[in-house]
């Protein structure tokens, strides 16, 4: 059988495994076997797992392979930040950035070609949304790249919104701690607010949360992020409140745009919601897209911001931007890949 007509074995979760071994008449410890073998050892050749009997072997070389997505394009900013681009089947291409710091490696992933969401601020919102990512795609962003052992942070920052795929979202995360070994302390899940998913990742998993607020004013909001019409920001605290942030961190994204959303009313309402919460607000400087009626706020007037928000008990960080100069803001690289050529015609097919 061609290699792509096969099932890709890669991003199925230990159950998933188990399932598929005993359909084929074997123990289910076999399917543990598989999982260790894809995942812990990082052996993608079914032959090579000389533990999984030789005719169990053959069945699964015969119907399945075990295929990590591949990297299109790679740049690199002057600050060490990478972009990786990658064409997922024929439909898009998304991205992921490796960010090297002194004390720490992260990876930003992606969950979604485009995204449906329509934020104003977001290139990635101009392309729609393309298509859902599989657990094997959001992991295979890390699993592919050079820098992949070094690794310490992962982070679902990318293109798309995360809980609009909870699903392989969930099993993509259960592959890094149980697969690949990565502590729940070191994943953080951003979102929009999106509740069904919400609820489902603070009560399956133990990952770190990230919200994106951008206005703590209803109607700002609405116009800067249209899901507050149907899951508002007080719904989501409501949610929030509920579960305890000792074990894990609960944080807010807050994208400073010039004369909209960074003057006092806004700081002071920002302590007026956020105090009762044990959390941390980050303050982000906006990274420029084409054709945008937004501009981001001077560094100073940010600074005085965030002074601000700890004068009033609040823990406020100043996020550093990384590789501007390599179009780092989620969304930039695809969609200009995408105008410059069809992906059809990168693809070997």
């Amino acid at each position: 059988m061609n290699d792509r007509k096969k099932g890709n074995l890669y991003g199925l979760t230990l159950t998933e495994l188990r399932n598929l071994v005993k359909n084929l008449g074997e123990p289910e410890y076999r399917g543990n076997q598989l999982f260790e073998w894809m995942y812990t050892h990082r052996i993608h050749n079914l032959q090579a797992m000389t533990n999984l009997g030789q005719s169990l072997r053959d069945h699964l070389s015969n119907e399945y392979r075990i295929q990590v997505i591949d990297i299109s394009k790679v740049d690199e900013s002057t600050d060490g930040t990478k972009k990786y681009l990658y064409p997922i089947s024929t439909a898009t291409y998304v991205e992921s950035a490796y960010i090297p710091e002194t004390d720490r490696k992260t990876l930003c992933v992606s969950t979604q070609g485009g995204c449906k969401m329509a934020c104003l601020f977001c290139m990635t919102a101009r392309q729609g949304l393309q298509t859902q990512l599989s657990a094997g795609e959001i992991l295979g962003q890390y699993a592919g790249i050079p820098e992949s052992l070094d690794i310490t942070h992962i982070v679902y920052m990318g293109m798309g919104e995360p809980l609009d795929n909870t699903e392989e979202v969930l099993k993509s995360i259960e592959g890094f701690t149980e697969g690949y070994g990565l502590s729940s302390k070191r994943i953080t899940v951003s979102t929009i607010g999106i509740l069904p998913g919400l609820s489902r990742l603070l009560e399956e998993t133990e990952v770190n949360v990230a919200i994106s607020l951008h206005s703590p004013f209803a109607e700002e909001r609405k116009r800067l992020m249209p899901v507050q019409s149907v899951y508002p920001f007080e719904s989501v605290l409501e949610l929030l409140k509920k579960y305890d942030f000792s074990r894990r961190k609960l944080s807010f994204e807050y994208i400073l745009f010039d004369g909209i959303n960074d003057t006092a009313d806004h700081a002071q309402e920002l302590v007026r919601l956020l105090n009762p919460l044990r959390c941390r607000i980050n303050l982000l400087h906006f990274h420029p897209i084409p054709n945008s009626p937004l501009s981001g706020t001077p560094r100073k007037r940010i600074e005085e911001f965030q002074a601000y928000l700890k004068s009033k008990g609040l823990i406020a960080t100043v996020r550093k931007s990384r590789g501007e100069d390599i179009q780092a803001a989620c969304g930039l690289l695809s969609t200009k890949e995408l105008v410059r050529r069809p992906l059809a015609e990168t693809l070997d097919y």
